[in-house]
């Protein structure tokens, strides 16, 4: 029997530089790719590198801005265009955000104006501390000429007014119902909350003893999914629910600091964020209000506005601090994802992200009204299809690898102003000195007297049903 085996030449098992040393066999096939773990850790570095250096987040002001500080800012829910602005002299620019001109200025109060909301795509609503709440019409199509056209008409105080609503007292805060069909807002004043409707010059309903306090409200909201339900911030520390079919209050919690800002999620409307005095945002499970769900941290002073972004995922803060700070809803320990800020910008009173995800609106103590892009290294304008392939490599490289030391160090790090530094450096030493100290108390007392207390079980003074 005749048997055939295969048969190799030498040169295809052995290298040609000694003829002792096997060939080693490689597929070249990039998936497999011997060096692809150190490779795409190069690539990470490099791709967290180019996210700094083309990191631009402003992009500009808004026209000349005001005469006075910006209290409020408004966006549309169902439009990208229109964007109110309210300043301390009483005064309301209607902004077109696409060429960042002033379509109207309104002589709208003779004093400080402290909410501003859209009705639906032709009305809007402002409220003062001169104790009025006046509804304007809005022009219908916003463009560059319709805005040349309407600036060159001189508008007056009475051009576009529609209605007006007065009280004794003054009004701290207004919002609407997010659905345009049912025409209710509400408003709350020195010592009540008002629900009102454009058919009727008084409210429909006034509350003014809510869980027993008078105390003034300076925040009202809507929610976004169930129309008879109000959320309310209080100068007595406290933030409340109410139900607008029973006219009755249902929960209310205390915490340590007053709440400057209230929102509810627009995408999981079970929960909210108060922007706090005490330097942090929290936020709350309606459904459980004894103890924040998360709390997120940062500033360095009282945190006067806060947004949430359209998807749901990120809100933005602006603070006494004179700093912006986006911030992940699911961040665990609670860090900003970027901070914002400019040599010449004072403190933020109000910010607002953009319907579309892709731009933030500031105001400030300086009168101006800034644009800022939502993710500071991104584009502006179209992408390519491989420009686009390319930035959506990168950021998936950077998120694989961001809990490397050398890329979370890039990635990381921002330019802060020197005082803030200084400002979070102390911060840290006064929390390691109390903890410190209630450390020795524990150990040296006797035991069951002193125990630890969670950080965020530390921030409700009492839940009030």
């Amino acid at each position: 029997m005749k048997v055939k085996a295969l048969s190799r030449s030498r040169a295809s098992t052995e290298r040609e530089c000694s003829g002792d040393l096997r060939k080693h066999q490689r597929n070249l096939d990039p998936v497999y790719h011997p060096m692809q773990r150190p490779r795409e850790m190069a690539r990470a570095i490099t791709a967290a590198k180019m996210n700094r250096m083309f990191a631009h987040p402003l992009i500009g002001n808004f026209g000349n801005g005001h005469q006075d500080a910006v209290y409020r800012t408004c966006i549309s829910r169902s439009s990208l265009l229109p964007m109110l602005s309210g300043g301390a002299d009483g005064q309301v620019k209607l902004w077109d955000m696409a060429t960042r001109s002033c379509v109207a200025t309104l002589n709208a109060h003779t004093q400080a104006v402290n909410g501003l909301v859209f009705g639906g795509d032709q009305d809007f609503y402002s409220c003062s501390q001169d104790g009025t709440v006046r509804r304007f019409s809005i022009p219908k199509v916003l463009s560059a000429s319709s805005a040349e056209a309407i600036v060159n008409d001189k508008i007056s105080q009475d051009h576009g007014l529609m209605d007006t609503w007065r009280i004794q007292g003054s009004f701290q805060s207004i919002d609407h119902q997010w659905d345009n069909a049912n025409r209710q807002f509400a408003t709350a004043s020195d010592s009540a909350v008002q629900l009102w409707t454009p058919e009727r010059s008084t409210p429909l309903q006034t509350h003014d003893d809510l869980w027993g306090s008078a105390d003034t409200v300076n925040i009202v909201r809507f929610h976004p999914s169930e129309p008879s339900l109000l959320a309310n911030c209080s100068m007595d520390r406290g933030v409340g629910l109410f139900d607008l079919r029973t006219a009755s209050a249902m929960k209310k919690t205390v915490l340590r600091m007053r709440c400057n800002d209230l929102q509810w999620n627009p995408m999981e409307p079970l929960n909210f964020v108060v922007a706090n005095e005490d330097f942090n945002a929290y936020t709350f499970d309606m459904r459980k209000l004894k103890t924040p769900s998360h709390m997120y941290k940062g500033h360095t002073s009282a945190v006067m506005s806060v947004s949430w972004a359209p998807t749901g995922r990120e809100f933005v803060t602006g603070s006494y601090d004179r700093t912006l700070r986006i911030f992940n809803l699911r961040e665990r320990n609670g860090v900003a994802r970027d901070i914002y800020h400019t040599k010449r910008m004072q403190r933020v009173f109000t910010v607002n992200y953009s319907m579309d995800n892709s731009y933030i609106i500031s105001g400030s103590d300086d009168t101006n009204v800034r644009l800022w892009k939502a993710r500071a290294s991104e584009k502006l304008g179209q992408l390519t299809p491989r420009e686009e392939a390319a930035t959506q490599y990168r950021q998936a490289l950077i998120k694989k690898y961001e809990h490397l030391p050398t890329v979370q160090k890039i990635y990381r790090s921002r330019k802060i102003p020197k005082v803030i530094k200084k400002q979070t450096q102390q911060a840290i030493i006064q929390k390691e000195s109390a903890e410190r100290k209630q450390a020795n108390r524990v150990k040296h007392s006797k035991p069951g007297t002193h125990t630890f207390k969670s950080e965020r079980k530390k921030v409700v003074d009492k839940e009030i049903d």
